[in-house]
């Protein structure tokens, strides 16, 4: 074999072998057990970064692993090609986005196989190709005539410069990022699907997922926010009357509010409502004062977190609603932090048990009330805080006295007995709007007529297929400015009709990949029998930053699919794990204006101490210092990202994955470190040379157990017990850095080996082999080469995983700490066998423990098995 270790060498050999024997393109067996392990695929953004990296090798090893374990693995790999990205950098490229897009494809694409993945590439699907998204517009349809999507007005972000609807991160400082424009809130029509009709059965099955981290499933119950109250109903005139409203028979229509906290009814003192409620928009047609306002909220945020954030302000309306008990009187302010989209747009305002209203009420002098107080004390008046904790009612009539749940029950049967609330349960979550005003994503297939109104594409007339040689301006959804694509006939009636030119959310793509995935060349359907057999996945891969949304939204999509009968179960992945990020030091300068300028490493010299800590950095273009940062994640932005090609290149594929997996567990973040990647080559570089310097000495014969000497014996004992641990670290755990650190530990005993016996060499062969077949989903080139230099015809792919002998793992002797007085003092060897009392002599007569013991002034002796010895004296 050759001498040194030679990645490139290595590595094009591997991969050519696993090419020409397809073997990872997973075929159907129901004579075998499944496994189906699969990676959030990645955006073609054009170059792998770090963290792609590292998520696909953590699916990689444990794809390898479970195939070494005799199972029927599959691997795919695919794009998530839509989005606005592609705009932006056709636009600034002036190319269409699918030229861009497939480009990006084909590079990044021979990045990850440089990578030696064992991926199914003859499943490889790209969202953007027409065979894929037809069947997304294929589900539309039948949930279109199904109402499980409708259509609605909702509030967006609207660009009037651009004329398009803008994603709440492209708003910055109220401005549109592109054109600087003020951005508006606009009331548009979009699609939404009923995610809402699932919200309970989203929610309970979270349950069923004993494999997902608990918080993950954490921030799904927060997201679907299910909340038990109470709709309460106010009373209010149904035109505007100057006078109070009094009498029966004069407030005919009614204020709907939800709210968790029905004990507080009785506090409150007025009632919001968004900018685009009806009441406010009544109120602001004479009054254009109020009109002004309502036209600044539109200007503001749309989502909870800018809610949050912005400050509150608000214009009474004018208008009152009565109090459903008493009967009082409460005016009707337009506040800016009440959505539309959330409940009935309206909310009931309790200033002195509320922390918004509060503040609210306090900057303009409405009333506060307070109606509850601690149980076992009194409200300290005048409030100079809200009061938000549970206690007692007070100041609330009939309801004095009660407990929570006391008045939510009484509450409950007064409300229900005027007619004007009952208990209710409401969801945090709401339905999910779909449609984009962009040009880069799947057609909605709907086709307005006049006649017929909005007519689902039929069957045959599917897909809609999107052009791919349009390159936007960014003024707007090209779609819209193109009569060839949206110029049709109504399939209903036949007159002339209008295509839909909205496209889809991007998420509707990610959320049934996985499905197509295990059956990609189905051409009558979404899916065919073949994922029946490999769903679901079992096990699932990603970032954290993808545990609401995209998770969300995968689980709805399966739920959607299976009530078409496409696939069965409740749930598209058993298993998730969700990787940390990959991190590494900032450097930079801070100019005077504040703005800081980052560098890239290479720009600088760094100097370390002798524990690889960067002490200083000097800019080699000027000689100057550089401010050393913070560890960070790595980002374009901030120069600190690490190009994997140029690591691949240098170092070779397996170095990478072996330093991803050895630097921190997966769930952790990982610390990017120079010398980290170097002592990963140099572990390589040292297994090469071991099993170099082994074969040296010829054929290694069969191994006898039976004539081991106690040297021998150790270190077959060592090579199983490394088999026993790496086998619950890699197939249980997902520890993979003690499964590597356990093979180095091995490796360093291998190199204090120097028996060249006949025995002595078959011992080394079994060690050698072993190491080789427990890091082979780890470092799969490297093993490659060396299981054939081992002797053995047929590929280390095709191999089973070690098992430990039970005849090796029995203990001929055992290592004993010894302690007096509870320091330890000392080891000892004693036989397996050895009885409490032999153990107790051996430990006596150890000559480091004879300087702590006065035999005369021992009180006891501990003897813990397997473990240690304690020598308690007195003194």
């Amino acid at each position: 074999m050759e001498e040194h270790y030679q990645p490139s060498s290595c590595e094009t050999q591997a991969q050519r072998y696993w090419e020409e024997n397809r073997t990872f393109n997973a075929v159907e067996d129901p004579r075998r057990e499944k496994y189906y392990c699969l990676s959030m695929f990645p955006y073609p953004s054009g170059r792998l970064h770090m963290g792609h990296v590292r998520n696909y090798t953590i699916g990689d090893v444990i794809s390898r692993y479970q195939r070494m374990q005799g199972k029927n693995v599959l691997q795919p790999m695919g794009w998530d090609a839509f989005g606005l990205p592609a705009e932006n950098a056709a636009m600034k490229n002036n190319v269409a986005p699918a030229q861009w897009t497939y480009d990006n494809i084909d590079y990044m694409r021979k990045q990850l196989k440089s990578l030696g993945l064992a991926i199914d590439w003859e499943r490889e699907i790209a969202t953007c190709k027409p065979d894929y998204y037809r069947w997304e517009q294929w589900l539309f349809t039948r949930l279109f005539k199904k109402g499980l999507i409708y259509k609605k007005n909702g509030i967006v972000n609207w660009d009037p410069a651009d004329q398009t609807v803008l994603a709440n991160e492209q708003v910055i400082d109220g401005r549109g990022w592109r054109s600087g424009a003020l951005v508006e809130k606009r009331e548009i029509p979009m699609y939404y699907f009923r995610i809402t009709s699932y919200a309970e059965e989203l929610l309970a099955d979270l349950d069923t997922l004993p494999d997902w981290p608990e918080q993950v499933k954490a921030m799904q119950r927060n997201w679907i926010g299910k909340s038990r109250g109470m709709e309460v109903h106010f009373p209010y005139a149904p035109s505007p009357q100057p006078s109070p409203i009094t009498g029966e028979g004069v407030a005919k229509e009614v204020l709907k509010v939800f709210t968790t906290r029905p004990d507080t009814l009785m506090g409150v003192t007025y009632v919001a409502v968004a900018a685009e409620h009806p009441l406010a928009i009544q109120a602001a047609a004479h009054n254009p004062a109020l009109q002004a306002f309502i036209d600044a909220c539109k200007k503001g945020g749309v989502t909870e977190a800018e809610l949050a954030t912005q400050e509150k302000t608000g214009m009474a309306t004018g208008h009152y609603v009565q109090h459903p008990f008493t009967g009082e009187r409460l005016p009707v302010w337009v506040a800016n932090y009440v959505l539309m989209g959330y409940g009935e747009g309206a909310v009931m305002a309790v200033p002195a048990h509320d922390e918004r209203d509060f503040a609210f009420a306090t900057q303009y002098s409405l009333p506060i009330k307070a109606v509850i107080r601690p149980a076992d004390g009194v409200l300290p008046m005048p409030l100079t805080a809200a009061y938000t904790d549970y206690g007692l009612l007070f100041n609330s009539n009939e309801f004095d006295g009660l407990t929570f749940e006391h008045a939510f029950d009484s509450m409950a049967a007064a409300l229900q007995a005027k007619a004007l609330g009952q208990p209710k349960i409401q969801f945090r979550l709401r339905d999910w709007g779909i449609s984009r005003q962009r040009y880069w994503g799947c057609p909605i297939p709907i086709i307005h007529c006049a006649d017929c109104g909005d007519v689902p594409v039929p069957d045959d007339q599917l897909p809609v297929v999107l052009p791919e040689d349009v390159v936007p301006d960014g003024s707007g959804n090209p779609l819209a400015k193109m009569p060839q694509f949206y110029e049709t006939t109504c399939p209903a009636c036949g007159k002339p009709a209008r295509r839909e030119t909205d496209t889809m959310d991007t998420f509707a793509e990610s959320s049934w990949y996985y499905a197509r995935f295990a059956s990609p060349q189905a051409t009558t359907g979404m899916v065919d029998e073949k994922a029946r057999y490999w769903l679901p996945v079992d096990q699932y891969i990603g970032g954290i930053e993808h545990a609401i949304l995209h998770l969300l939204y995968a689980r709805f999509f399966h739920k959607l699919m299976r009530d078409e009968e496409l696939v069965t179960g409740n749930e598209p992945f058993a298993k998730l794990l969700t990787q940390g990020m990959v991190l590494a030091e900032t450097l930079y300068r801070t100019h005077p204006n504040g703005k800081k300028e980052y560098y890239f490493a290479h720009e600088v010299t760094l100097e370390r101490d002798n524990k690889g800590r960067t002490i200083s950095a000097i800019l080699i273009a000027d000689g100057q210092p550089v401010t050393v940062g913070g560890i960070e994640t790595m980002s374009k932005s901030k120069n600190n990202g690490v190009d994997p090609q140029e690591l691949v290149d240098k170092y070779g594929a397996d170095t990478a994955r072996l330093f991803m997996m050895f630097a921190a567990p997966p769930e952790q973040s990982l610390e990017w470190s120079d010398a980290g990647v170097e002592g990963a080559f140099r572990f390589l570089k040292r297994l090469w040379k071991r099993v170099a310097e082994h074969l040296s000495h010829g054929p290694a014969p069969a191994l006898d157990d039976g004539k081991l000497t106690t040297d021998q014996r150790a270190l077959r004992l060592q090579v199983h017990e490394t088999i026993r641990k790496t086998s619950d670290d890699i197939g249980r755990r997902y520890t993979f850095n003690t499964a590597i650190a356990a093979t180095m530990e091995l490796i360093n005993a291998l190199y204090r080996f120097e028996d060249t016996s006949e025995q002595g060499r078959a011992v080394m062969q079994e060690a050698l082999e072993s190491i080789v077949l427990i890091l082979s989903p780890i470092v799969p080139h490297i093993t490659h080469a060396l299981w054939h230099e081992l002797g053995h015809a047929d590929a280390i792919v095709n191999a089973s995983w070690p098992q430990p002998d039970p005849a090796a793992l029995v203990k001929d002797s055992i290592e004993l700490v010894v302690q007096v007085n509870g320091k330890l003092r000392g080891r000892i060897c004693v036989p397996a066998t050895a009885s409490r009392p032999e153990i107790e002599a051996v430990a006596l007569a150890d000559e480091n423990v004879k300087r702590f013991v006065d035999s005369s002034a021992i009180k006891k002796m501990i003897v813990v098995p397997g473990k240690l010895v304690n020598i308690v004296v007195a003194g």
